[in-house]
């Protein structure tokens, strides 16, 4: 029988160990790397290429290790005790310190890996991503990701080389999730993780998923950034906030694309987070809008994709400054009593690379199938909303953009993309729900908890859904059976009105009841009405191209569809530019036109988009029943032959009732009887052909007095004059 070798004898790694660490094979790293008791002694093993020999310093002693495979970077040797200790490396050219991060122990806990395991950690970013902190006596970084069908994970960068073989990190049970605690990083430490999966195929190099910031693209790495609460300001506006989201309160939105709203002096760079902070703020303010809405920030590597296509869901994208630069923005706003809601994608990702396709080697953030997992449209990759830890993920970072960065509120890019399972595909080319229906079940839980958490968690807050068909209930209660958002855009609204203000005004009374169909739903949902960024891209042209006739005409039309717009039962989104009659459709890569200002047409577009704001927040009437029924009433549904509508808006029971009338022709009519709800004078409070605005001056100075001429269904009336491709509103005195 051979003799068994004394524990003197015992080599300090076994070979097996010693070629996978050499191999950057090892799944375990911990269990060999570091300090080990081994039979009452304390063992130290550390791996470090380049060293020619490696010291370990203990109160200032030193303590020799030695080479265990001939200049291959792997030494051992006996430590006096299980002491704190630093090592010390020389080669010929240089000698360095550093604290050995395999001598640390776990930072994450029982629970965290309970939750984490369990697909119920709504606060994922305590947990994972990089963070800065101070852990066993040492100041370093805490690096945690998820990869449960890996062999290894490594975090590399520059502090590494860029060698997977160095930092191999910890394994933490069943839960797939990989931690290291490295001391000696910190804030701005650019990393990704190297990931070997299964059968040892070395995947591209991985951004964090939870990182919180990123490299400028088109380099992608993360960046190590702190997530430590500064001091905000705004304390005021987040305790008021809730009544600003109510169904029954003014809320107009202008959204703004921040690389292109207006480019820094010179026009080669976009405005900073903090330049933004001050310009777009200020004019947001002054414009009378209640929120300003932002294309996404998360992170993103093509600019073209204009943010619909994030790969770093945690980071604040770098273009504009740093996250902390970001929190400034909104903490702007909010003293300015402006809300900030977000454009948030939980719709799909890109296949970049370095992105969440194949993280682990596996299908592992996305479904497999690519009849479930593949978005033929858009050419990227559909989130497996039925694994728990991915839906975790996406409505933990819901909540990460409200906590963390006091947003407002989310809008949620193409929830239909989200909802049906056959969603702009053919026969054959989707996979039926466990019913045989094309409903996405675990989508729309995720949708339902997601706004579940949400409103939960952050009082006051407000989500929005982009959605496009008729499911029901999508701003219903999730205990209702509905899918829990406060608000839905009005898809059908922006594209019935948009088809018939582009005819001819001489074809418009074979259209009528394109302005009047919103009407029969339009209290189904809590609504929207969106002339967003997808209307004056892609061939569709700017508003004011979109409008009929030439000249002078076209802004009467545009200032006649806006009046319609803001009197027009729902909350109200413009986009950018479109409030001062951009003249070309939208570029990603120019700012917008500013100096059409200096002409009165555009000028007045921008005058009357201002100064229906500030009518339409200042007058119950037209805002607080948006979503409720007894706030509407017709007057004229019918006019088709004058292309003539008109109404009237109710707030509450002591509320100066409103008139509107709207001409939609390039003929002035006058002597137009109109009904009234109650007698007395009615003061024109709006005329969208004031010469303010670039129109001609026509209308009712001085008001009108009504007649006891029954009309419209009304015992009053009044005979007015509504001017050319105009809008009145007639406020009851």
């Amino acid at each position: 029988m051979a003799r068994k070798p004394k524990l003197e004898e015992a080599p300090l790694l076994a070979p097996e160990a010693a070629r996978a660490i050499l191999a950057g094979a090892h799944g375990d790293p911990f269990s060999v790397l570091g300090p080990h008791d081994r039979g009452g002694r304390t063992v130290l093993t550390a791996f470090v290429p380049g060293a020619d020999t490696l010291t370990a310093l203990i109160d200032g002693a030193e303590v020799p290790l030695g080479a265990l495979d001939n200049g291959s970077g792997l030494f051992g040797g006996v430590l006096p005790a299980w002491v704190p200790y630093r090592l010390r490396a020389t080669n010929a050219e240089a000698t360095w310190e550093f604290d050995d991060p395999y001598r640390y122990g776990p930072v994450l806990g029982e629970m965290d890996e309970y939750l984490l395991g369990e697909g119920t950690y709504k606060r994922i970013w305590h947990a994972l991503g990089a963070h800065p902190m101070a852990h066993e006596g040492a100041e370093g970084v805490h690096f945690a990701v998820w990869a449960p069908n890996a062999e290894r994970v490594s975090v590399v960068g520059d502090f590494n080389l860029w060698d997977g073989r160095r930092h191999p990190m910890r394994l933490r049970g069943a839960t797939g999730v990989w931690e290291i605690f490295i001391p000696g990083l910190g804030e701005g430490t650019v990393y990704k993780y190297e990931i070997r999966g299964r059968g040892g195929k070395r995947e591209p190099l991985k951004a964090d998923p939870v990182g919180f910031g990123s490299e400028h693209p088109p380099a992608t790495g993360s960046v190590v950034r702190s997530i430590e609460h500064p001091k905000w300001a705004d304390e005021r506006w987040m305790k008021a906030r809730a009544k600003h989201h109510d169904v029954a309160s003014p809320i107009s939105i202008y959204e703004v694309h921040l690389g292109s709203w207006r480019k820094a002096e010179g026009g080669a760079r976009p405005l900073s987070y903090l330049e933004l902070a001050d310009q777009l703020v200020d004019y947001a303010a002054d414009m009378g809008f209640t929120h300003l809405e932002f294309m996404p920030v998360s992170e993103y590597p093509f600019d073209g994709s204009w943010g619909y296509q994030p790969t770093g869901m945690f980071a604040p994208t770098i273009r504009h400054g740093l996250p902390d630069e970001f929190r400034a923005l909104v903490d702007a706003a909010h003293r300015k009593g402006l809300g900030i809601l977000l454009d948030w994608v939980p719709g799909h990702f890109p296949t970049d690379p370095h992105g969440l396709g194949r993280f682990d080697g596996s299908a592992l953030y996305e479904h497999a199938d690519p009849r479930e997992g593949f978005h033929q449209d858009w050419n990227t990759l559909i989130y497996n909303y039925g694994r728990a830890e991915v839906a975790n993920y996406l409505i933990s970072n819901a909540l990460y953009w409200l906590e963390e960065y006091h947003a407002d509120g989310l809008r949620v890019d193409a929830v239909a993309s989200m909802l049906y399972r056959d969603y702009s595909r053919k026969e054959g080319e989707w996979l039926p729900n466990k019913d045989g229906g094309r409903e996405n079940y675990e989508a729309i839980a995720v949708l339902q908890r997601t706004n579940v958490i949400a409103y939960g968690e952050c009082p006051g807050i407000m989500t929005v859904a982009e959605e496009s068909t008729a499911f029901p209930g999508v701003s219903r209660p999730v205990n209702h059976g509905g899918l829990g958002f406060g608000y839905k855009w009005n898809m059908g609204w922006m594209n019935d009105s948009l088809s018939y203000i582009e005819k001819d005004p001489i074809y418009r009374r074979h259209h009528h009841h394109q302005m009047t169909f919103s009407l029969h739903y339009a209290w189904s949902e809590n609504f929207i009405l969106p002339i967003s960024h997808d209307e004056v891209v892609h061939g569709k042209g700017s508003m004011i191209a979109k409008m009929p006739g030439e000249g002078d005409e076209k802004f009467a039309n545009l200032r006649a569809y806006y009046s319609y717009m803001w009197t027009h039962p729902g909350k109200k989104l413009i986009f950018m530019g479109c409030e001062f009659a951009q003249g070309v459709e939208w570029n990603h890569s120019r700012s917008l036109d500013w100096h059409l200002l200096d002409r009165p047409q555009h000028r007045g577009i921008q005058n009357l988009v201002r100064d229906l704001n500030r009518l339409y927040r200042a007058t119950p009437a037209l805002h607080v029943n948006d979503c409720h029924p007894e706030g509407f009433q017709w007057l004229e549904a019918n006019d088709a032959e004058n292309s003539v509508f008109a109404f009237i808006r109710r707030g509450g029971p002591n509320d100066p009732q409103v008139v509107v009338a709207i001409n939609f022709t390039p003929i002035e009519r006058r002597g137009y009887r109109l009904g009234l709800p109650a007698a007395g004078h009615w003061h024109e409070a709006f005329n969208s052909d004031s010469a303010h605005y670039g129109g001609g001056n026509r209308g009712n100075l001085g008001g009108i007095q009504s007649e006891p001429k029954g009309w419209h269904g009304q015992m009053q009336s009044a005979a007015v004059t509504l001017p050319p491709l105009s809008a009145l509103i007639f406020k009851q005195e």
